[in-house]
């Protein structure tokens, strides 16, 4: 099955974390989260505010001219998400809000896993200031991207991109892959991409 092509313009599920006790130096309060449910490909964006705008450039910017239009959102019920701005942009791209029922947490768990991932890995890579975590998310999610999840048995890149991201320590000690890679002329290199 080619994950790559499927990946693409598939199911997301949106969630937008509890407001952070600790403001980032950009006074970024909250982070935005969109999840592909096959891939388990991660966007993620920090915000000052929690406003349906935002929301919705998001899903537009971040989703739909990235990846594709999805062929449904998952969102819980907070104004946010459940509102005629994203009624809107869902009836011009023409693809389906679901919301996830307020009484069933299950339904809300990939991105509840998720954000917890996130918090514990924007722990380990922030400053002793603790205040450029809006700065460091990119890290974080590289993290995560480049790791191999338990549903799918590849990485999140993989399934994206078609290949595994070339990671620093393969730099530092080439693999087999970076040994061939650089062993190629440009010419050969190429037609190897075509």
């Amino acid at each position: 099955m080619d994950y790559a092509k499927k990946c693409k313009a598939c199911q997301y599920h949106a969630n937008l974390t509890s407001p952070i006790t600790l403001k980032s130096s950009a006074r970024h309060s909250y982070i935005l989260v969109a999840t592909d449910y096959l891939s388990k490909w991660i966007e993620v964006i920090p915000l000052r505010e929690a406003k349906k705008e935002n929301v919705a450039d998001f899903i537009r910017t971040h989703i739909i001219y990235y990846y594709g239009i999805p062929h449904w959102i998952v969102t819980d019920n907070g104004r946010k998400f459940s509102n005629i701005t994203i009624d809107k942009l869902c009836e011009k791209f023409k693809f389906r809000q679901y919301k996830s029922s307020m009484y069933n947490a299950a339904a809300n768990g990939l991105e509840k896993a998720f954000n917890k991932t996130l918090c514990n890995l924007l722990k380990k890579i922030v400053s002793k200031s603790k205040r450029n975590w809006q700065e460091r998310i990119g890290e974080a999610l590289w993290a995560y991207r480049t790791t191999h999840r338990t549903p799918t048995g590849v990485t999140p890149y993989l399934l994206i991109y078609g290949v595994e991201a070339v990671l620093p320590i393969e730099r530092e000690i080439p693999s087999l892959r970076m040994t061939v890679q650089e062993g190629l002329t440009t010419k050969h290199n190429v037609k190897l991409r075509l």
